[in-house]
This record gives structure tokens, sequence and C-alpha cells, in this order.
């Protein structure tokens, strides 16, 4: 049977923005919204690790791992909440989480934190092997994941669609996300022509992409203007 790594959370959002980023980065993943479903699933085939909340109805995260712990000791559970104080973390590390990451997390560390857990328990042949053209290429910062082979923009989980051209400046910004483009470097870059002080064709195409972004989470800010120089990721 092929594994998998099961996210529990109950809030839908962070669910699909959890899916959206292992699959992008080549794990198989199935989801739960409560604890009694998650340990139906787990009943029917053991994951190879766990991404659980606490906070969740029915069967509250602590519970689920006292059963989890108790029935499949090899399974590694990733505890992902926003409860952070330290009596929290070392009672659930006692009861054999093998880590703790609080939210709001950052996902690259997130990644990190799950590789580590995975590579200390013997289970690096988790991540899948085999990757296709169209995952090879794929680009994140915060929660946006963008594949250029699939013309794809997911935000929090949810596919944002961009014209051509913003979805250009969008590849550009996040290839080099420390970088400064100036308006000159984009509209070159984007448009393939010499710039000629069309400064407007830039910043409508941003605005347009801020707004698009802003729609599915209106509490992230993505591109930071520069100004007197141009835009780069925030």
């Amino acid at each position: 049977m092929e594994e998998y790594i099961l996210i529990v959370e109950d809030d839908n959002d962070i669910n699909q923005m959890l899916r959206d980023l292992l699959t992008a980065h080549h794990y198989k993943v199935k989801q739960a919204f409560s604890g009694t479903e998650a340990l139906m699933l787990i009943e029917q085939q053991q994951p190879q690790a766990v991404i659980l909340d606490l906070m969740l109805p029915g069967m509250n995260g602590e519970e689920l791992l006292a059963h989890i712990k108790e029935r499949y000791p090899d399974i590694v559970v990733l505890v992902a909440s926003a409860k952070e104080d330290v009596k929290t973390k070392v009672n659930l590390l006692r009861s054999g989480a093998e880590d703790f990451i609080s939210k709001p997390f950052d996902t690259e560390e997130l990644l990190a934190r799950l590789e580590v857990v995975l590579r200390r328990n013997g289970k690096e042949s988790f991540r899948k092997e085999e990757k296709d053209k169209s995952t090879e290429n794929v680009l994140q910062y915060k929660d946006i994941v963008m594949e250029p082979e699939n013309f794809k923009v997911m935000v929090a989980g949810e596919e944002v669609k961009l014209t051509k051209r913003e979805f250009m400046i969008l590849e550009l910004l996040m290839q080099h996300p420390e970088k400064v483009f100036t308006k000159n470097n984009i509209y070159e870059s984007v448009w393939n022509e010499e710039f000629l002080g069309e400064e407007n064709a830039v910043n409508v195409h941003i605005s347009n992409i801020r707004q698009k972004l802003a729609k599915v989470n209106s509490g992230e800010n993505y591109i930071q203007t520069v100004w007197g120089i141009g835009f780069k990721m925030q």
C-alpha cells in the first residue's frame, strides 16, 4: 500500500494549504478534519507521519496522539498548534510526539522539521522518488505555490487565475524573492520589448496581481514596493 502523510486539521484553509504544500514537494497526503475521522483513516491504512492540530472537534489532538502512540507507536507525529506554552510542548513530547511547531508557522520550517523527524525515524523512503516534469520547477513563497509547467497558482490552497503577463511577473519575482526588480527589468523580461518608460503597464499588472492574491488571503502581503526602485517579494 502507498505511503502517505495524514493532515489532521479542522481549519479548511490551513488543511488545504498543507495539502498543496506537501503535494508540491512530492508527498502523498490524506486529509482529516476531526480526530475521529483521522482515527478511522489510520485504522484503514497507517500513515508514515501525521501533522496534528490540537484544537479539533470531538476527539482533540492530545487524545488522538494518545490513541496513535498506544496502538501504532511507529507513526511519526508532528504537532502544529497555536498552543505554544512550554507545559503543553513538554507534555506532548512526553506523550510521544516527535516534534512541535507553533502556529502561525513558516512553511519552509514545517517542511524541514517533517524531513528531520522522518529521517530520524528511518522513514526517508516516504518521499516520492519519481518527480515528473510538471512538479520539478514548483515555486513557493509563503502560502503561494506556483507550478509554471501547468500555469497554475495556488494561494492558501485556493487556485488563483492570473493572465499570462500577471503569471510571468509573479513567476519572475518568486524565482528571486530577495531581488528588487526595476520596472525596466520587469517590462523587458515579461513583454520582451525594450522599456520605453511604460511604467503604467507594469504598475497596473502588479496592482491586479495584488488584488487577486488579497481576495484569497487579505491578511498577507506578498509584493513589496521599493520606492524609487521597483518591486520584490515581501
